[in-house]
């Protein structure tokens, strides 16, 4: 399959029951995918298989029901390695998200390895959940964060990166796309030139994992955090890779039970990765939906997700700039399937709620990345993400509903 034709369109949106509806009156036009994907029936139902046939705790249970959970759950972890380019599945930790596995290496990495006057590189598009806790660890460690600049196309410099790579750099952490932009990072590049410096790196891969195919061995990156909701999954799922050097040599994030070797009054020693991070228990049925929605995305085909989002992004950036007063926020070269813009006389909310009587579910807000805001001067945006099952027809519905929004504010 290398494209996703119109036959092929029409199956992949039979997958989904929450595309079949209408909202005022019209029929449903989901274009907030960047914040988060709908669900194919492949997913609910195997998250319905473990709630009424096979659900029980995992890993302690000697049953059947606990055993055959247990074989379900750690079947995801090598499907997950698999996604992202590992061939060792204990470099998989499973988290609540993104967020959640940023925090984590924040917490545990940062609090053992961070001095004072150190110092954490942070790119200028950063969502809020890759700024705010090295912000955090940085204040209690005394580090400093450094910024690297973006110019007005939503473009990062490496030129002014290269100079921030300086003797105390430890960490970088930089998005593979931006949420807001959409502009595709040189990740590969980005890394090659932190691990020269001797810096660590973290991807932050919400935004990539949806769109583009991801290969952490060739990449060399040292953590790549994802969240299963933007890949069609279920809410409160994601995983973080780390390599598994570091994974052994970072202490526990929280403890409980599973995570722990020994314990006693007086000392306690801890499990192996990915144990050591997985204390408690886990949201069992959201895994084994996450391991659904991959096996989903890996029949359609990443490739033909990529090419499919692609001509659609082409086409709305197309149409969109014929529109009188519309200004296209993020510019890059190179970009996902993310169409943020600002209409003249207009706030993005406006916008968005116009739409919507239209059908059409569009995000509109800061997008949690403010400086992204601020470094264009403007409160907010509107975004339009596309996913694989969005077609060319939902975005003249799209484009039609934007100059009627237009027209009411001329």
């Amino acid at each position: 399959m290398t494209a996703a034709t119109s036959l092929e369109l029409d199956r992949i949106r039979a997958d989904f029951p929450c595309l079949d509806q209408e909202v005022n009156g019209r029929p449903l036009v989901y274009l907030d995918n960047a914040s988060s994907a709908q669900k194919p029936r492949q997913v609910i139902e195997s998250m319905r298989q473990v709630y009424e046939r096979d659900y029980a705790n995992i890993h302690r249970g000697q049953h059947s029901l606990s055993m055959r959970a247990t074989a379900a759950y750690e079947q995801v972890r090598g499907k997950v390695a698999r996604f992202l380019g590992t061939t060792n599945e204990s470099e998989i930790i499973f988290t609540s998200g993104t967020t959640a596995g940023i925090n984590l290496v924040a917490q545990t990495w940062g609090r053992r390895n961070l001095r004072p006057g150190d110092e954490i590189v942070l790119s200028e598009m950063e969502h809020h959940s890759n700024i705010v806790p090295w912000q955090l660890i940085a204040e209690e460690k005394g580090a400093q964060i450094r910024v690297i600049p973006m110019d007005d196309r939503g473009q990062l410099d490496l030129e002014a990166f290269a100079e921030l790579l300086g003797p105390r750099c430890r960490m970088v952490a930089v998005a593979q796309v931006s949420n807001s932009l959409g502009t595709i990072n040189p990740v590969a590049e980005i890394i090659a030139m932190a691990h020269r410096a001797g810096a660590r790196v973290l991807i932050d891969g919400a935004q990539a994992a949806p769109h583009l195919r991801v290969d952490v061995r060739a990449l060399d990156c040292d953590f790549y955090v994802f969240s299963a909701h933007k890949t069609y999954g279920p809410t409160g799922t994601g995983a973080l890779y780390g390599k598994m050097e570091l994974l052994e040599a970072m202490p526990p994030w929280q403890g409980g039970g599973d995570m722990i070797d020994q314990v006693s009054f007086t000392r306690t020693t801890y499990n192996v990765p990915p144990m050591k991070f997985e204390a408690g228990t886990p949201n069992i049925a959201g895994v084994i939906g996450m391991g659904a929605a991959l096996d989903w995305m890996r029949q359609i085909g990443l490739d033909a997700i990529a090419a499919h989002e692609h001509r659609l992004l082409e086409r709305a950036t197309a149409a969109i700039s014929e529109i009188e007063g519309i200004r296209i926020i993020g510019t890059a070269e190179k970009k996902a399937s993310v169409l943020g813009f600002w209409l003249e006389g207009a706030h993005p909310h406006d916008i968005g709620a116009i739409l919507d009587q239209y059908g059409v579910a569009i995000r509109a807000g800061h997008h949690c990345a403010q400086p992204v805001m601020q470094h264009f001067g403007l409160p907010a945006t509107a975004r339009a993400s596309f996913a694989v099952y969005n077609t060319e027809d939902e975005i003249a519905t799209f484009i039609e509903a934007l100059r009627k929004a237009r027209e009411f504010f001329a």
